[in-house]
């Protein structure tokens, strides 16, 4: 099975930006749908973003055209580059995996002061 570890978290004020990273050891990524979720305090996780095993990727409305998610299999690294970045952003943000079962990341903290 898969561990992932997040990383890349931290505070940064409206507007800018902020690359997280999901290291990727056990087994390649390549092999899992690979995701970005959130969740708030009080709220439901949500899915930010998704990369299928083929490179397809799609995205919340409210990150279209801001946030990009990719990979770098050599690294076996999963990014999200958040840019333009608002405060409802703010969110632990998790690391995914899913091929037949789910793997989570522990998350990591992105907080976005206005």
């Amino acid at each position: 099975q898969v561990q992932l570890v997040e990383s890349g978290g931290g505070l940064v004020q409206a507007g800018g930006s902020l690359r997280i990273s999901c290291v990727a050891s056990g087994r390649a990524l390549s092999l899992y749908t690979m995701g970005w979720y959130r969740q708030a305090p009080g709220k439901q996780r949500e899915l930010v973003a998704r990369i299928t095993r083929g490179g397809s990727t799609d995205y919340a409305d409210s990150v279209k055209g801001r946030f990009t998610i990719f990979n770098d299999k050599a690294k076996n690294t999963l990014y999200l580059q958040m840019n333009s970045l608002k405060p409802e952003d703010t969110s632990v943000y998790y690391c995914n995996a899913v091929m037949g079962s789910a793997y989570w990341g522990q998350g990591t903290q992105v907080t976005v002061s206005s």
